[in-house]
């Protein structure tokens, strides 16, 4: 079973991308890294890419990682802090541990293509 499966499908990516762009932009340490983004779009973004990332049927077909995060200069504190926002997100929905240690293996060798600084 797909890890996409496994967190509940559309329903649970929405839900744990709600929570989480709701504790990153509450995070001074990485919130001006979404200065002039249009969060309502990068939301429906990040929820396409998640769903791919974890083995589900939604297409991703926005820039490619390193494209999107070009001169944003996102330093691998950041990225760490980022993905710990993501994690306590994904536990704060009931997520099982195993369930978001998987989804933190799929995410770390994302680190190439975001960390600019």
């Amino acid at each position: 079973m797909a890890v996409y499966d496994e967190i509940g499908g559309a329903a649970s990516v929405k839900a744990a991308v709600s929570v989480f762009y709701d504790r990153v932009l509450a995070d001074p340490s990485v919130s001006p890294w979404f200065d002039g983004i249009d969060i309502m779009r990068l939301k429906s973004h990040q929820r396409a890419f998640l769903a791919a990332a974890l083995g589900g049927p939604e297409l991703f077909s926005g820039r490619d990682l390193a494209s999107a995060h070009a001169g944003r200069d996102i330093t691998d504190e950041g990225f760490d802090t980022i993905v710990e926002h993501l994690t306590t997100s994904l536990h704060d929905l009931g997520v099982a541990d195993d369930v978001v240690t998987a989804v933190r293996e799929r995410v770390e060798p994302l680190r190439e293509d975001v960390v600019t600084a």
